[in-house]
C-alpha cells in the first residue's frame, strides 16, 4: 500500500467533500480515504492506480488537485 497526500482546489463545503468521496470510491485500487475541505489522503495499491488517475477523478468532479 502507498499512502498519498493531495491538495484540493475549489472546495468549499461539506457537498464537495462527498462528491470528491464518491469519485474515489469509484476509483479502482483506493483502499482507504480521508477527505476534508482542501485536501485529501489515501491509501492505494500502487498495482491498480496511479497518483495521475486520482487527480483525473477528482476533476471529474470540477476540482483540482495535486500531489501534495
Amino acid at each position: 500500500m502507498q499512502s498519498i497526500q493531495l491538495k484540493i482546489e475549489g472546495m468549499t463545503c461539506g457537498h464537495c467533500v462527498a462528491a470528491v468521496e464518491k469519485a474515489l470510491d469509484r476509483t479502482p485500487g483506493v483502499v482507504q480515504r480521508s477527505v476534508k475541505v482542501g485536501s485529501a489522503t489515501v491509501e492505494i495499491d500502487p498495482a491498480r492506480v496511479t497518483p495521475e488517475a486520482l487527480m483525473t477523478a477528482i476533476a471529474t468532479q470540477g476540482f483540482t488537485a495535486q500531489v501534495a
